[in-house]
């Protein structure tokens, strides 16, 4: 992901997980089906941490423009936001069972991206 971009992508992915999170909270209580209601909420929780995490990356990115790794975790965590939230979002709306198989990819993402940024910011590793 390219460095000025973090900051902008974060904040879009923040305010949808808050607009998500009041739609599941109001308009769709009631229509949806508790366990549909419990994995929407998950996906919210997912993209909201995540979304916050990249607020972290994008200061960390202008702090320490160098670091390669740093845009390589922000770019994961956006694949994992599409991949694992967005797959719970429609499958708690009702979308063919097979969307499930982008969450698990979407949560290998989410890993690859902390694991990533851990090599990046480990002692001795200026610049990766």
């Amino acid at each position: 992901m390219r460095p000025g971009y973090i900051l902008p992508v974060a904040a879009l992915l923040m305010a949808a997980a808050v607009a998500l999170g009041a739609l599941g909270a109001h308009a769709l209580r009631g229509r949806l089906d508790p366990g549909a209601l419990a994995i929407w909420h998950t996906a919210v929780d997912y993209q909201a941490w995540h979304a916050l995490a990249l607020v972290a990356l994008g200061v960390l990115q202008q702090a320490d423009p160098p670091r390669r790794g740093v845009a390589l975790a922000a770019a994961l965590f956006v694949a994992g936001i599409v991949l694992f939230s967005g797959s719970l979002y429609l499958l708690a709306l009702g979308a063919p069972r097979g969307w499930g198989y982008a969450t698990p990819v979407g949560g290998v993402a989410f890993i690859g991206g902390w694991l990533v940024l851990a090599a990046t910011l480990a002692p001795g590793r200026r610049g990766a």
